[in-house]
């Protein structure tokens, strides 16, 4: 499986021969920049966690679709609903490979609606839980958020160590500076590789290949 970061909470995952299936997840506004849309050779699903800015960008969704119009995209009914108004067709019901469970999104009240969230676990072996400390497994692949206003780097840690996945890829770290990412990653590292667990250090836009 190949993964590549770009930026916050996107994440495109590539699986090779004999799966031969790429998806994006969380497309969001801070991405924009960091993802070349014209450089993607393939995509096969798009899955969208919630509605919030920062994991959907329609103009990224745009161009997405232009470029693949046979994309399947996998999101909540608000998501869906809202790009359909964008003549962007998606659905609730995920394709062979995806599973959804409970990943209710963090209290974010009074500063923004608390919206619908989707977790994802794909392919049995990666897991995207949006922006949530409370779900209840991960596969061996976790993608976690680290840092955000509704939450804080010790629930992230805590969390990880209670689920144990293999790897750890850091999702949802536009907030910090690149110091204070690259202090929290190091400090990261080692409180998981005491447990066993293998912690990531993404670089946007940087392929990282894991034996799965």
């Amino acid at each position: 499986m190949k993964i590549t970061k770009y930026v916050h909470s996107c994440l495109l995952v590539e699986m090779p021969d004999p799966v031969n299936r790429t998806v994006l997840f969380d497309p969001g506004g801070m991405s924009e920049q960091a993802l070349d849309v014209s450089k993607l050779a393939f995509l096969d699903d798009i899955v969208i966690t919630h509605s919030h800015g920062d994991h959907l960008s329609i103009k990224l969704m745009k161009q997405l679709v232009e470029k693949f119009p046979e994309v399947r995209i996998l999101s909540t009914a608000e998501v869906v609903s809202m790009l359909a108004e964008q003549g962007i067709t998606a659905t609730t019901t995920p394709a062979e490979g995806l599973e959804l469970f409970e990943s209710p999104h963090e209290d974010v009240s009074p500063l923004f609606p608390v919206p619908p969230e989707i977790g994802v676990h794909y392919l049995d072996v990666f897991t995207d839980p949006g922006d949530s400390h409370h779900f209840a497994s991960s596969k061996q692949i976790l993608a976690l958020p680290v840092t955000a206003p509704w939450g804080s780097l010790i629930n992230a840690a805590r969390l990880a160590l209670d689920l144990k996945p293999q790897y750890i890829i850091p999702i949802h770290d536009w907030h910090w500076s690149d110091a204070a990412r690259t202090g929290a990653y190091d400090m990261l590292e080692g409180v998981f590789k005491e447990q066993g667990i293998t912690f990531l250090k993404p670089e946007t836009g940087v392929p990282m290949v894991i034996n799965t």
